[in-house]
């Protein structure tokens, strides 16, 4: 890709030639000879004798012509490449290239060499797969065990005695209730009651939250917590902010529980449903193979808990208990000049494989996760993207958070429209899929949506109405200008494999 700088002299360079053929602006035209006689001597004499056609002296005169264009064009490019060199330096830097602004994680090299495909993503470089397809990946996380750098999200540590008034101050959830070590997913939300974007928070035992929030959101989240603290500390309040630069890496387990009964809106065979899963006791888990490497005891460790171990050699790492995949696992927070060796460890159980942007995304929504500015946004409320689990009963009833006014009306009435689950039959439904009802009324979109790697069905998410946002419901998906069946089903598609204490 060519950088916006050359792009814009090039455009100018285009302008000017456009003016030369149809403008005389007091500069030689192409009806007149160029500057130093463009034509040699023969030439003209070749053009004037009365033997040549005329047809062809007027090819002849027109190649010239052009020549003298082209000739002209390069002196006004000089011009303008010397008088962008003139400009301040900070307005040269901003000309420069696109790619330039794209970050990259800890370990992008490390990608590199083991085949990652490279895209651009929230504003980072990130492997979309690998060397195995996307389904591979998608199954060996399900089966066995994977690995996926998400360095791009954002991590923050708040501080200070009122922290927790800070954080309530931005989230729906009841961070005071948080035990030590404890974290929850809650939500960040607008006095309109949108969801301005979804993060962990952590109330770890060294005096701080830990906050992981979108990369997507980076900017918005960083300067809504900064107002906030700014603000606070006005009032007198003890708070701070840090953003750490750690890279963060998370290993997912597999998929495999004894005598597990499914349930589906859709009919899945045995046979298909087998080839879509594990058998028990195949491949080790994500806390198996982490496990090897630590000297706490991870069964004490369950789902959306966290401490502050050494793993593989590597101190100072942050285990937390979650993911993105519906698998049990967990996400490793290091510093970035330990990554690629914390990785590389990793690694060295054969069971264990990379997986990009491509296998989390399919995975994720197999377990009704959703993608911020896909299946939520601003305009989104908790109770209509059907989270109304994140909010606390404390701040329920005392209504403190922002957007209160809107959502707490909502828990006890219908609202408009719910995020609903989708198993649909036919080609494969994409984000911006119409949803019909079975009589062609058009009721929503799709927000989300694949075929599932698991089930070999397509799944979808999307939003209808309310009286139609029950599972079991009939409705039709319109792909490519044909319409096709499909059926709300309760979320997750594939069922979650959290590690909880009995």
């Amino acid at each position: 890709m060519e950088a916006p700088g050359a792009i814009s002299l090039q455009l100018g360079v285009n302008a000017l030639c456009a003016l030369k053929l149809r403008l005389p602006l007091g500069l030689p035209t192409p009806s007149s000879d160029p500057p130093g006689g463009g034509e040699t001597y023969l030439s003209r004499a070749w053009t004037t004798s009365p033997s040549v056609p005329g047809r062809v002296v007027a090819s002849v005169r027109r190649l010239h012509q052009l020549r003298a264009t082209m000739q002209w064009a390069g002196s006004m490019m000089s011009r303008l490449r010397s008088c962008l060199q003139a400009l301040p330096s900070a307005l040269r830097r901003s000309l420069s290239s696109a790619q330039d602004v794209i970050r990259r994680t800890p370990l992008y090299d490390f990608h590199l060499a083991h085949g990652g495909k490279m895209v651009a993503f929230a504003g980072w470089n990130l492997p979309v797969q690998y060397r195995d397809s996307h389904v591979d990946s998608h199954l060996h996380t399900r089966r066995h065990c994977s690995l996926f750098d998400v360095s791009h999200m954002l991590q923050t540590k708040i501080f200070g005695h009122d922290r927790v008034k800070l954080m309530e101050s931005l989230v729906v959830g009841d961070i005071a209730e948080l035990k030590p070590n404890q974290g929850t997913l809650s939500l960040f939300t607008n006095e309109a009651g949108g969801i301005l974007d979804d993060l962990i928070v952590t109330n770890t035992s060294e005096g701080h939250l830990y906050v992981v929030s979108n990369a997507g959101c980076w900017e918005k989240d960083l300067t809504l917590m900064q107002d906030k603290v700014r603000e606070l500390q006005n009032m007198g309040s003890d708070v701070g902010l840090e953003v750490m630069d750690n890279a963060l890496l998370a290993l997912q387990g597999k998929w495999a529980r004894l005598g597990l009964e499914l349930t589906f809106a859709f009919q899945v065979s045995s046979t298909a449903w087998h080839r879509g899963r594990a058998a028990p006791g195949e491949g080790p888990t994500a806390a198996q193979v982490l496990q090897a490497g630590v000297a706490d005891d991870l069964r004490k460790l369950p789902f959306m808990t966290s401490a502050v171990m050494e793993v593989f050699g590597v101190s100072g790492c942050r285990v937390t208990r979650c993911g993105y995949t519906g698998e049990d696992g967990v996400e490793i927070s290091v510093l970035a000049a330990e990554a690629v060796r914390l990785a590389t460890a990793l690694l060295e159980n054969p069971e264990v494989k990379l997986a990009g942007l491509a296998a989390r995304d399919s995975l994720r929504l197999e377990a009704g996760l959703c993608l911020y500015g896909n299946d939520i946004d601003e305009h989104t409320t908790p109770v209509e993207g059907s989270l109304s689990w994140t909010l606390g009963k404390r701040r329920r009833a005392a209504m403190d958070f922002p957007g209160a006014s809107v959502i707490v009306p909502q828990l006890k009435g219908k609202v408009q429209r719910r995020r609903v689950g989708l198993m649909c039959e036919g080609a494969p439904v994409r984000a911006h899929n119409p949803i019909l009802s079975t009589e062609g009324t058009v009721l929503g979109a799709v927000t989300s949506g694949c075929p599932s790697p698991c089930l070999r069905k397509n799944v979808a998410m999307g939003y209808v109405p309310y009286e139609y946002s029950r599972p079991g419901t009939l409705l039709l998906v319109e792909v490519r200008r044909k319409q096709q069946m499909a059926m709300v089903s309760k979320m997750p598609f594939v069922p979650t494999n959290y590690y909880t204490l009995k």
